[in-house]
């Protein structure tokens, strides 16, 4: 069975400002999107699943999704405040949405297979979605708790424009996602890779340390863990009391593996990832894309 991929693209832009989502870079006003769908499917991914928000439906139909029918099989899931458990209610105030693991809860029930989990809004590369497309294709049959997440290399993913934040991934001996850490300020000091610590001090790192770019691959009983643990998240009193609390990925994927629910696959990628952080991102991304094209990795126009 071909794997699926779904994109999230239910958030804003706070740093960059706008629906990024939609922002066109390519040569023919192609997204970010465009291209890891077009990567995706090269890679043997069967189907698309968009996450998003309900209020921008309209305009996604019209310049998204009308360029894909006929190459890929599609399917729609909209995140919103109110999709909660049943006995559980939105706190009066909050405005966040619930973060990205909630985001993957919305498409439990049209995902029936091994899936891809990005961003809607990173490059990833073509290379890293044939890493964690064979390694979902070639699962067995029903197997369960045997995850992936690409490791990209840090240095190949920093902004000239300012700091990033980055899950940074420890391993073990086995190859398997030991710790996830998230970094929030990252940037090259003195010309090494360096994130902020708690302290406020800078610490190196090799720039091959793998981070998470949020490329993960699951089966589908990874609903059901989320399930589950969503609603001892939402009734957690930090949770009750932080109108900003977020269901991270990370979140979920640390508890498994501390547990030793399931173990997660680091999958290494050379692939450079590139985007759109700060608006001062935005031409250096159109240029690359360009450059892209005309080496042919990518056709003139994709779909």
């Amino acid at each position: 069975m071909k794997p699926t991929l779904i994109l999230l693209a239910a958030g804003m832009g706070s740093r960059y400002g706008g629906l990024k989502q939609l922002d066109g870079l390519g040569p023919n006003g192609e997204t970010i999107m465009d291209y890891s769908i077009y990567d995706a499917i090269k890679a043997g991914f069967g189907k698309i699943v968009f996450i998003i928000r309900k209020d921008f439906e309209e305009d996604f139909r019209t310049k998204v999704l009308d360029k894909y029918e006929g190459h890929v099989p599609l399917e729609l899931c909209f995140q919103s405040l109110d999709a909660l458990p049943e006995g559980f209610s939105c706190p009066e105030g909050r405005v966040k949405p619930w973060g990205t693991n909630h985001a993957v809860l919305m498409a439990k029930d049209v995902v029936n297979e091994p899936f891809c989990v990005i961003n809607c809004d990173d490059f990833y590369n073509r290379d890293a979605f044939m890493a964690i497309g064979k390694f979902l294709a070639e699962l067995p049959e029903g197997s369960t708790n045997r995850y992936a997440m690409v490791g990209f290399r840090v240095g190949n993913t920093l902004s000239d424009n300012g700091t990033v934040a980055r899950g940074i991934c420890s391993t073990d001996e086995d190859g398997n996602l030991t710790t996830v850490v998230e970094r929030t300020e990252i940037m090259r000091v003195d010309g090494k890779v360096s994130y902020k610590d708690e302290n406020g001090e800078w610490i190196a790192v090799e720039d091959n340390t793998p981070v998470s770019m949020n490329v993960w691959g699951f089966t589908p009983d990874y609903f059901a863990h989320s399930e589950a643990y969503f609603k001892e998240f939402l009734s957690a009193p930090e949770t009750k009391t932080n109108l900003k609390a977020e269901f991270f990925i990370p979140l979920m994927v640390n508890k498994l593996i501390n547990e030793k629910t399931a173990t997660v696959k680091v999958l290494d990628t050379t692939s450079k990832w590139f985007g759109v952080t700060y608006a001062a991102d935005r031409q250096g991304v159109v240029d690359r894309i360009s450059a892209l094209v005309a080496e042919g990795v990518y056709p003139e126009r994709l779909f």
